[in-house]
């Protein structure tokens, strides 16, 4: 779970036929507060939220509504995702979380996920040429969206993610479904390139040793590198040879599998790593949404 606020200044404005678009926007992020509660550990494998995660869920919301209180926040979003969708009890926990902190938390659908996850990516790559797959691996799912010169062709979600991985909960036909999409596109599209989102990936570009920072991507070569040495260590040796929390020492290992899958299947040489995500997505759906308010 994590709480992102953010500051927004618009910095130009175009007018044309009486109607005004945004030629730039720029987000200052105040503060980022990341809190690894992981209820998928729970909900793979049961199906519902245990009442001791509830719990702590609650406490955090009111944590977050303190924060938001502090930052003088006008306008909010707060978004559950995968672990929420599949939980039996996940409304019953949200309606608890509305009565105790007044935060309403939406379930969005994978479909959703996805959009919000490539949209403010989608505006700069309108005049951009090639072919791109966009692979966002989170904990219970990984969203796919593939665009070719700059138009939106496949979008999707697959509940295979690194907790629900971990947890031995992702089933067999879901990974097929995967590996049977991709070698579409594969067969369709020539030249692949890969743009990676989320923490894991995000981490292991940092920590890659070869890399180009000028084109923010690092090779599919140095990414196998990477998932070879980690996979051989255990989580304790992971933390201590390569300074990682504990709570991305697990995880990591199963998101690098997932992004190999995907190169291995489009045959991509490399990731590009922009270092945003879906919390980034919420926050320019917002300004939008806000600025048609205002027009």
């Amino acid at each position: 779970m994590q709480l992102l606020i953010s500051d927004q200044t618009l910095q130009d404005y175009l007018s044309k036929n009486k109607i005004q678009k945004i030629a730039k926007k720029k987000f200052t992020k105040l503060l980022l507060l990341r809190v690894p509660l992981r209820l998928g550990f729970d909900v793979f494998k049961s199906q519902e939220i245990s009442e001791k995660k509830a719990k702590k869920l609650c406490r955090l919301m009111k944590a977050y509504r303190q924060m938001m209180l502090i930052y003088d926040v006008d306008v909010y979003r707060a978004c559950a995702t995968s672990a929420m969708r599949d939980a039996k009890n996940g409304t019953e926990i949200i309606e608890l979380i509305k009565k105790e902190t007044n935060i309403n938390i939406e379930i969005i659908e994978g479909k959703e996920e996805a959009k919000l996850i490539y949209g403010n990516h989608l505006e700069c790559m309108q005049d951009r040429k090639g072919n791109f797959i966009y692979v966002d691996v989170g904990g219970g799912s990984t969203e796919i969206n593939f665009i070719s010169n700059g138009e939106l062709i496949f979008t999707k979600s697959y509940n295979i993610g690194t907790v629900r991985s971990l947890s031995g909960t992702v089933e067999k036909d879901t990974i097929t479904k995967l590996e049977a999409d991709l070698d579409k596109l594969a067969t369709q599209y020539q030249e692949i390139n890969i743009i990676g989102s989320g923490g894991n990936i995000n981490k292991l570009y940092k920590m890659a040793e070869n890399k180009d920072p000028q084109n923010q991507r690092v090779s599919v070569a140095e990414i196998q590198k990477l998932y070879n040495k980690l996979s051989s260590l255990t989580v304790a040796q992971r933390i201590e040879e390569f300074n990682l929390n504990e709570d991305r020492a697990d995880v990591i290992v199963p998101a690098a599998q997932i992004f190999l899958l995907v190169a291995s299947r489009t045959n991509a040489a490399f990731i590009h790593v922009p270092v945003m995500g879906l919390a980034d997505g919420i926050i320019d759906a917002l300004y939008e949404k806000e600025l048609k308010k205002q027009n």
